[in-house]
């Protein structure tokens, strides 16, 4: 039994916006996967269901981010999970639109629902890092992750979350490799082969002898040349 754990704000102001990443990967996994309705429960709202043979809680905590950690602890308490069943969808400024990279334990690298999550459990829990970008300077962070994603990103978007979902089962296997690359057959599909054909080779056929020239010749001159004169 695992816990997986979206990061993101309550409420239809923040639905769309680039923090909320997390509730948007767990509301694809659920919906997909036929999980269980959504449900308020350890100040959040919890979903279960099946992923392969793993039995799984997924949990969006609606104490804002800064406060995530609360209600992480709560369900982890309930189910008594350790850091070993957690694993945490995030938000990720240090990669590109739509790049998934998973992550053991480290830092929180400024992130404030990881923060939270360290200061109430462990930093020692799986995450998956789900790429958005950087405006380009500290001080824009704030209103950029805060902003809804820009109509450009919509297919990026769209892409990552059925990578996620198609992956969900490899995740919870433990099989990281595999759910990377369902994530990737998404966001970035091999291009067909655009090879050329190879080279017919012209084979050269052997010349035709030349036709003999016409006989103009009379019959009594043929016969002359045949016996001698």
């Amino acid at each position: 039994m695992q816990l997986w754990v979206g990061l993101g704000n309550p409420g239809a102001k923040y639905a769309g916006t680039r923090h909320n990443i997390g509730f948007m990967a767990l509301d694809r996994i659920a919906e997909d996967h036929g999980f269980g309705p959504w449900k308020s429960k350890f100040q959040g709202q919890i979903s279960e269901g099946r992923l392969g043979s793993e039995r799984i809680v997924l949990l969006k905590p609606e104490t804002f981010m800064n406060n995530s950690g609360q209600s992480v602890r709560a369900a982890a308490d309930f189910y008594k999970f350790t850091v070993e069943d957690l694993t945490v969808f995030h938000d990720e400024l240090d990669l590109a639109p739509g790049k998934c990279r998973l992550k053991q334990g480290g830092g929180h690298a400024g992130h404030n629902g990881l923060r939270s999550i360290h200061a109430h459990l462990s930093p020692d829990y799986q995450r998956v890092r789900l790429g958005i970008g950087h405006p380009g300077h500290k001080d824009r962070v704030a209103g950029y992750v805060l902003a809804d994603f820009a109509k450009s990103e919509e297919q990026m978007l769209d892409d990552l979350k059925r990578g996620l979902s198609d992956g969900a089962t490899a995740l919870a296997s433990g099989d990281g490799q595999k759910f990377l690359n369902a994530v990737s057959l998404r966001t970035a599909p091999p291009r067909s082969s655009t090879g050329t054909r190879p080279e017919k080779i012209q084979t050269e056929r052997p010349a035709k002898p030349a036709a003999a020239p016409e006989d103009t010749r009379s019959p009594l001159e043929k016969l002359k040349d045949k016996f001698g004169r």
